[in-house]
């Protein structure tokens, strides 16, 4: 899970707050949808029917914005994923389900958000942040299965360390550039790799 700081969060609270929190997700489903390089806070404005001084009051500047609903977005996505992997019980249907999760959260992303948040530091800290948070989940989820006997005695840290390498180069664009395929098509190769691998025969 992403740990935010109360810089990280829009201000939703006070007078007028459930119109701001509309108004907060349209503005991550814009993001999300389209990404944000290239978007203006007269663009953001007028593509949300809001004056700027309304998007002043969810945050001071277009970066804070940017942050913010980066942030927004990867907390909402964790909260779905774990909640998949709390369904599950197998060891080994627990890890396909955790990568296979991650994978239907990044699918509806525009590949110009994933762009735009590599190029802008203070998002691409949050995206790697969270990536680095889900590789210690898989590590943990590897380990489950090992100690169950559902999967086959591997070097966990190697192994984690090795899937933690993928995990960035997929957050940081290397993957989509060198393969073509989206992130969330990079999720769902890795868990049939992972599972092939670790399965016992």
């Amino acid at each position: 899970m992403i740990e935010t700081s109360a810089a990280d969060a829009p201000k939703l609270t006070g007078r007028g707050a459930a119109r701001r929190s509309a108004l907060f997700e349209d503005l991550v489903a814009l993001l999300v949808g389209e990404g944000f390089a290239r978007l203006t806070l007269d663009d953001l404005a007028a593509r949300l029917r809001c004056s700027k001084r309304t998007l002043y009051g969810l945050a001071d500047s277009k970066e804070q914005l940017v942050r913010a609903a980066v942030v927004h977005f990867f907390r909402r996505a964790t909260a779905r994923v774990e909640a998949v992997l709390a369904a599950a019980s197998d060891p080994a249907e627990r890890l396909a389900a955790y990568l296979r999760a991650v994978s239907a959260e990044l699918a509806p992303v525009s590949p110009q958000f994933f762009d735009d948040v590599a190029a802008f530091e203070p998002a691409a800290e949050v995206y790697e942040r969270n990536t680095r948070a889900a590789a210690g989940r898989v590590q943990q989820l590897i380990e489950e299965g090992v100690r169950a006997g559902v999967f086959r005695e591997v070097h966990v840290t190697f192994a984690a360390d090795v899937i933690s390498s993928v995990m960035v180069r997929i957050q940081r664009r290397q993957v989509a550039a060198a393969t073509g395929l989206a992130d969330a098509e990079a999720y769902e190769q890795l868990a049939e790799l992972l599972l092939s691998g670790l399965r016992k025969a």
